[in-house]
């Protein structure tokens, strides 16, 4: 081989290496970006309803609560089926949108939490989270076997909650928790894993901004699920 011409292909491959390593990176910047914002509105609306009985009273003190608690679960499963046919500013809409209809199931936090618990867990929640992204998108290890095992604990999860929600038992609830914590803190490892494999640098700008919110999607409900779960373990109640 040519000299000049090895040396030529071996710059163009540093060069592209490069690119999809600058590319990456402003790509996961964008599905952090997405999710804290998302996490702004949440806490916005949450902290808006639950400071306000005109607001309050008329949905968690009558049958109206359970909409709004099962309202997020619905958002899911729309983003799940109709994600792949949505533009990428429908889709941002759609999650702005979720971010505060989840903000308003979670307004009850308010009113059942002291404030410095309340930002104590978000805090832990918060570290805790971070942590497990940051070792998804430096490891070197595959992580997608364990994909199928967190999936049946997440279904576990979400089954044994929808039950406990009529049994009312402590017992359950304090085995939700701590598994659940479990299952969303290996789910962002994964998640944030398969969200920078999923990156390509040829895909075209509708389809990487559908991505991010995808992506942004995926860690704001773990994160949000971490919060929730470690405030029932170990919230301090008003």
């Amino acid at each position: 081989m040519d000299p000049v011409n090895r040396n030529y292909q071996m710059g163009a491959g540093v060069h592209s290496a490069a690119a999809l390593d600058q590319g990456l990176r402003q790509h996961m910047l964008r599905v952090y970006n997405y999710m804290g914002a998302g996490l702004v509105i949440t806490g916005l609306v949450a902290y808006f309803v639950g400071s306000t009985p005109a607001l309050y009273v008329p949905i968690f003190q009558t049958p109206l609560k359970w909409v709004v608690m099962l309202a997020p679960l619905a958002f899911v499963f729309f983003f799940s089926f109709r994600l792949h046919a949505m533009s990428a500013s429908a889709a941002q809409m759609a999650f702005w949108a979720f971010c505060a209809v989840m903000g308003l199931s979670m307004a009850a936090v308010f009113l059942q939490f002291t404030g410095a618990s309340i930002a104590r867990t978000f805090f832990i929640s918060a570290t805790m989270f971070g942590a497990m992204s940051l070792y998804g998108y430096t490891t070197k290890r595959d992580l997608s076997k364990f994909g199928s095992f967190l999936m049946m604990g997440l279904i576990g999860v979400v089954i044994a909650s929808i039950a406990n929600i009529f049994l009312g038992s402590t017992a359950l609830q304090f085995a939700i928790s701590v598994i659940g914590i479990v299952v969303f803190v290996g789910l962002t490892a994964w998640d944030t894993q398969t969200i920078k494999e999923q990156y390509a640098e040829n895909i075209d700008h509708e389809s990487q901004q559908k991505l991010a919110v995808f992506g942004a999607l995926s860690l704001y409900l773990n994160f949000v699920n971490i919060f929730q779960l470690l405030l029932n373990l170990t919230g301090e109640r008003e």
